[in-house]
């Protein structure tokens, strides 16, 4: 499904223009202008999944960054903007397909997944924290003889029977919730999309490959050539994972050239960088 069919930024000459137009300012940057624009880069056409490729410094996280704040997006993770960022995202459009409107709109980016991940930390230290003082509290409860001597101590008695009636790991697993992460952080990580990608939705994936295995990529390509397929949900990723590269019918944009260029994903530089150095270790696999 596409949504989203063209976005536009600001050409080089725009850019100067508003730039000169500015008088005296105390401002050493004005990100997210020349970012962009050093590349040529001033239109993007998409497909039910495109991807943008570049190395670091080459501005695709920026352009993800561009088109939520332009599309009013959700996201969980508040973006560092500059001073010149809203001045900056006035100055670009986009097209949507007639007749198609996403149910959701959203941009996941690696900040959104690592503060998932420590909070789940933190609530598990909680966990841990509560776990120990119940133990405590049980064999309190169980061998200390308790006499109750007004309504006052009615809480207490009832976790004085309690204890007496239960073995410890059951009275502490019914005061105290189960740890919420069962999983590596690979597999919280993974869950995080599965859970935020639902369907009839426009989604933009900063670099979700981290956090995750090769295996876990994988199966991430699997659920968004489904969740596109089948769940009418339309994706834009910044990535250099070969994995989500090699995804079907991606179209990709190489941000590293100049002009910015389309390309298959086996003509990109990363690429292959892999390609060659398993080729040149293939006689190690083949023992």
């Amino acid at each position: 499904m596409i949504y989203l069919s063209q976005f536009t930024f600001p050409d080089v000459e725009a850019e100067y223009d508003f730039l000169m137009g500015l008088k005296h300012t105390c401002y050493d940057t004005f990100y997210p202008f020349q970012v962009i624009s050093k590349h040529r880069l001033v239109q993007l056409d998409f497909e039910t999944v495109t991807i943008l490729y570049g190395g670091n410094g080459s501005g695709k996280s920026t352009v993800l960054n561009v088109m939520a704040e332009k599309l009013e997006l959700s996201r969980d993770t508040l973006y560092n903007r500059s001073n010149f960022f809203e001045d900056y995202t006035k100055m670009c459009g986009f097209r949507m397909e007639r007749g198609k409107k996403p149910r959701m709109g959203r941009i996941i980016t690696s900040d959104d997944v690592f503060d998932f991940m420590l909070d789940l930390r933190t609530i598990n230290e909680g966990v841990d924290n509560r776990r120990e003082a119940l133990f405590d509290e049980y064999m309190d409860m169980k061998y200390t003889h308790f006499q109750m001597h007004s309504l006052d101590d009615y809480e207490r008695l009832k976790k004085v029977n309690s204890a007496r009636r239960k073995t410890q790991s059951k009275y502490v697993r019914e005061q105290n919730m189960d740890n919420v992460r069962e999983h590596s952080n690979g597999e919280s990580a993974f869950a995080y999309f599965t859970d935020k990608i639902t369907e009839n939705g426009l989604f933009l994936l900063d670099e979700p490959e981290n956090s995750l295995s090769p295996q876990k990529q994988r199966e991430l390509v699997r659920f968004i050539e489904d969740a596109a397929r089948f769940y009418a949900c339309q994706f834009v990723i910044a990535t250099h994972s070969p994995f989500l590269l090699s995804m079907k019918g991606a179209k990709i944009y190489d941000l590293d050239e100049e002009p910015v260029d389309v390309k298959r994903w086996t003509q990109l530089d990363s690429v292959r960088v892999y390609y060659d150095f398993f080729k040149e270790h293939a006689g190690e696999f083949e023992r």
